[in-house]
């Protein structure tokens, strides 16, 4: 059934950010709340749920720079050693059409705020492999947004080589600049995966998979009801993904959940 969302316009003067608290259906049947919400003023959009299990997951978009930044806070094992939780970053190039714009998201209205909703679109898991550490104090040069997303997260902040690259061509810097920001480059291919590993203190490549049950990823249009051509914005498309991400770690300690 699709689901629109009525589009109220409000000044800009008068709205500069914009949040909505979404009740949605994951693939498991689980009904859990999003938080999005939207600053006009810094062209981002924020969306955050928790699972059933803990893990608080937050996708935070900078569209001025198409760079995203997905923060996962995992609950720890206590009776394996862990501390009480972990925190990553992973840091990405995002596409500005893979999600409504931060000034179409604060026009968003819900007309039934109890309902549950369900995605329309299934955009399936991306796999992304991370052999990229950043160096939080230079990572303004990605995003000024990365230092202060991702403090808890100072030694399990990672991105790309070809995220690099992709954001040096799309700004038009030598990627040397961006390398700045890098604290160590591993190949991930020369890795063992931790679930290979039973040394609980070798370092291993690590799976984290996320999800994003539901988020707002294009306008509809509808047509005029008069013999005219225009169309007119009537509601969105929503979507959910999937993100599969490798990157190292010194132990796998650090990694329980990838048995």
């Amino acid at each position: 059934m699709l689901f629109l969302i009525s589009l109220l316009l409000y000044s800009v003067l008068q709205c500069y950010t914009a949040q909505l608290a979404i009740n949605v259906r994951n693939q498991g049947g689980e009904v859990l709340q999003e938080t999005i919400s939207a600053n006009l003023t810094a062209d981002t959009v924020t969306l955050e749920y928790q699972n059933s299990d803990g893990t608080l997951v937050t996708q935070f978009i900078d569209f001025k720079k198409e760079v995203q930044i997905l923060k996962a806070l995992v609950l720890g094992e206590e009776e394996r050693g862990q501390s009480q939780y972990q925190v990553m970053c992973f840091v990405t190039h995002i596409p500005r059409q893979d999600f409504i714009s931060a000034d179409a998201m604060s026009k968003l209205r819900q007309k039934n705020p109890g309902t549950i909703r369900v995605a329309e679109n299934d955009e399936g898991v991306k796999n992304k492999t991370l052999g990229i550490s950043l160096y939080l104090p230079e990572t303004g040069l990605i995003s000024k947004y990365v230092k202060s997303m991702c403090t808890e997260a100072m030694d399990f902040t990672y991105s790309s080589y070809s995220d690099m690259e992709t954001w040096s061509s799309l700004r038009g810097v030598p990627i040397s600049k961006l390398m700045v920001a890098v604290k160590y480059y591993r190949k991930p291919q020369e890795e063992t995966k931790c679930s290979d590993v039973s040394n609980l203190w070798s370092s291993c490549l690590c799976r984290l998979e996320l999800h994003i049950p539901w988020y707002p990823c294009g306008l509809k249009f509808c047509k005029s009801s008069n013999l005219s051509a225009e169309s007119y914005r009537c509601g969105i498309k929503t979507c959910r993904r999937g993100f599969r991400f490798s990157y190292f770690v010194k132990y796998k300690q650090l990694c329980l959940w990838d048995e």
